[in-house]
């Protein structure tokens, strides 16, 4: 058995997979990433069990697919019920803390954690009760408003995510003598919304003679169980304009950059302190965003775009410079960190695999991988299913998606309806109900939300809160950083 070591997640918010330069995006510079990916390996076949931040997050602390674990959306987070690896890590005697945002339900709950530092969870422990009203989906618009904040400036979310760096240099500083093993989880908000950034680096990105060259093709045609969800939630709205979009996707660049130099001050503590020798880091994000692709914005679509993550694992053990094509999941966080700092496996069988054990074997085209989405604007539950070369996407009342990853990694072309491929449809639709049963989910899903959305008053009163963010906006930045 490996010597244990320390463990270090970074985790973005909202990092769309190909936007970063280890992932080749010949524009966006990522440095200190690119630097990690140098020393570790980079999976380059990722993907979220949930294209929302709530789920997303209480998968990747639970190893466990959304229809397990049960916390289907933005107004139903993670509390403890579920045990984590945070809880296995704390029952063993040893240290696990959080510095920033986790979007759990709320700090006092027993979700393994010694510490939260700054922490961010969802507004009041609710969340988003308005994107729970899904029994039946309401037909009027719900204005998005996510682009009334756009361009040059400083956001609380641009000082929050300094802190949040500035925060865990300290505490590494303050541990890097412990005898034993510890477990850091350090979360930041960018690139997530607002898309707001200091004029230094929007400049640099739009002054790239490359940036016009990144900018999304024209919409294209949509998939009904999309055009439902959009007549009810459309997040483009106010990007009105070659110009605006011009200015979100820089934006957004520039919001990975700026994050990117967080994460590179954390990894310069850690190597500073000779604690890179004896720490594995997971860098990773909690989904993608969409980012214009098919003339969508933010997440809650199956698309690669929104369903991919970037992941990077490094340290002892871990193949430098290697590119690993094995389908990976945030589900996989969780026997990584217990094999890392030498703990025996879950009890429970789970999911995910370690991915060092993925990094340092043979590339794996048969592994399965699934996502699934049952938030803010979905007329039904929507799945996804990954295996080798196809990713097939299943609707609940509607059609099916077929997509050849290998040939169309963004996937362009559907192939769901032509004849030729009517076996490897049938095949993949067998595989996902092998796993899971789709209209008992949705029902699952819908019923708990209805009862979240009953206690809260009902339909009309869930609905009448309007569009609350499942972010908050931090009160003060510096709060807490030596208490």
């Amino acid at each position: 058995m490996a010597e244990p070591t320390n463990v270090l997640v970074l985790l973005s918010d909202e990092h769309n997979p190909w936007v970063a330069g280890f992932a080749g995006h010949p524009c966006v510079r990522t440095p200190n990433l690119d630097r990690l990916a140098r020393r570790g390996t980079a999976f380059e076949r990722a993907w979220t069990p949930s294209p929302l931040c709530v789920p997303a997050r209480a998968s990747l602390a639970t190893g466990r697919y959304v229809h397990e674990h049960r916390y289907w959306d933005n107004a139903i987070a993670y509390d403890g019920r579920a045990r984590s690896w945070m809880q296995e890590v704390s029952d063993a005697g040893l240290l696990v803390e959080s510095i920033g945002k986790l979007h759990f339900r709320r700090a006092e709950d027993p979700t393994g954690f010694r510490r939260q530092w700054l922490p961010m969870h969802i507004p009041g422990g609710i969340g988003q009760v308005w994107g729970s009203v899904r029994n039946p989906l309401p037909a009027s618009s719900m204005p998005s408003g996510m682009f009334k904040s756009l361009g040059a400036g400083e956001s609380t979310y641009n000082e929050y995510d300094r802190t949040v760096g500035a925060t865990a240099c300290e505490w590494l500083r303050t541990h890097a003598a412990d005898p034993a093993p510890w477990a850091l989880f350090v979360g930041m908000v960018a690139p997530h919304f607002p898309l707001v950034v200091p004029e230094r680096y929007l400049r640099r990105v739009l002054e790239d003679p490359l940036f016009d060259d990144c900018l999304p093709e024209p919409a294209a045609a949509r998939h009904p169980w999309v055009r439902r969800s959009l007549a009810y939630i459309d997040h483009g709205a106010g990007l009105e304009g070659p110009g605006r979009v011009r200015l979100a996707v820089a934006a957004y660049f520039a919001l990975v950059e700026f994050m990117d130099e967080q994460m590179g001050a954390v990894l310069d503590t850690l190597d500073d302190t000779g604690l890179s020798a004896r720490t594995t880091v997971i860098y990773t994000s909690d989904h993608g965003d969409n980012l214009g692709a098919r003339g969508l914005w933010n997440k809650g679509t199956l698309y690669r775009e929104a369903s991919g993550i970037p992941l990077v694992l490094a340290g002892p053990g871990v193949p430098a410079g290697h590119r690993c094509r094995t389908d990976a999941s945030l589900v996989d966080v969780y026997p990584t960190v217990l094999q890392a700092m030498g703990l025996p496996p879950a009890a429970a069988a789970l999911p995910g695999r370690s991915l060092r054990d993925l990094a340092v074997g043979a590339d794996e085209s048969d592994r399965v991988v699934l996502g699934e989405y049952h938030g803010v604007g979905s007329p039904s539950a929507a799945y996804y299913l990954v295996r080798g070369r196809y990713k097939y996407h299943h609707y609940v009342d509607y059609g099916p998606e077929l997509f050849d990853i290998v040939a169309d990694p963004h996937e362009r072309t559907d192939l769901a309806a032509r004849p030729e491929m009517a076996a490897t449809v049938h095949a993949m639709r067998t595989a996902l109900c092998a796993r899971l049963y789709p209209e008992e989910i949705d029902r699952l899903a819908k019923r708990d939300q209805d009862e979240l959305v009953r206690r809260a008053g009902g339909r009309e009163a869930a609905l009448g809160t309007g569009h609350r963010g499942a972010t908050p906006v931090p009160q003060s930045a510096t709060e807490g950083l030596h208490s």
